[in-house]
């Protein structure tokens, strides 16, 4: 049975606490945190940057997957990485050399990742995957935290599964109703914001994840 990772997206987190909310779903068991950063021109909002980000290594030992959604990315990578970033994700729309880009990212040391939006056909990526050790499908279009997961996007999931054996990684909508559809296609990653932070008891939130994940995988 292999391993499905629990990644709360810090998105959906409480950032007036955010330090007391990181050690909570440290302690609840959760596997990584996955960090959105948005810049306002690749996706229409605006979140955050490198000093959050070495903020947040300072109070968790938890791998930071950080997932830029933001234009030429290649320009912030060595920042991400030096504010601790273990996991960088770039899109395949905001890269004009996906491959130059996924390299640096991984002779800087850290794993390089690269995501799809929504209308994005997944064969746009297949030219990359030697260079890649994370796929990040976005079951909603990347921007905003809490919108509705779109199950016609685990077709991408099961169309890359036969050629990439590494991390496949779901981020939108992901819940205790929806996480059965994304394991059942081949996902290795659950992305989960408001399923995870927006309960009282994250403890509880992780183990019903780890139970769904026992019971498909």
């Amino acid at each position: 049975m292999k391993k499905i990772l629990i990644a709360p997206s810090l998105l959906s987190a409480d950032f007036s606490r955010l330090a007391d909310e990181i050690r909570e779903v440290e302690k609840a068991g959760c596997d990584l945190l996955h960090v959105d950063v948005m810049d306002g021109h690749f996706v229409p909002n605006l979140t955050i940057g490198p000093l959050v980000v070495k903020a947040v290594r300072k109070v968790t030992k938890l791998p930071l997957d950080v997932h830029l959604m933001i234009e030429n990315p290649v320009r912030f990578i060595a920042e991400f990485k030096k504010a601790g970033a273990d996991w960088i994700t770039i899109h395949i729309e905001a890269e004009k050399e996906a491959r130059k880009t996924l390299r640096e990212i991984r002779n800087l040391g850290a794993k390089a990742g690269i995501s799809v939006r929504p209308g994005t056909p997944i064969q746009e990526i297949y030219p990359f995957l030697d260079d890649l050790d994370l796929v990040l499908v976005m079951s909603v279009e990347p921007g905003f935290a809490g919108q509705a997961f779109m199950p016609e996007m685990m077709g991408k999931l099961r169309l890359l599964r036969p050629h990439f054996s590494k991390l496949i990684s779901v981020d939108g909508g992901v819940d205790p109703q929806t996480a059965p559809q994304a394991l059942d296609a081949g996902a290795d990653v659950l992305v989960a914001g408001s399923a995870i932070f927006g309960q009282k008891d994250r403890g509880q939130a992780v183990a019903v994840f780890r139970e769904i994940s026992k019971r498909i995988s």
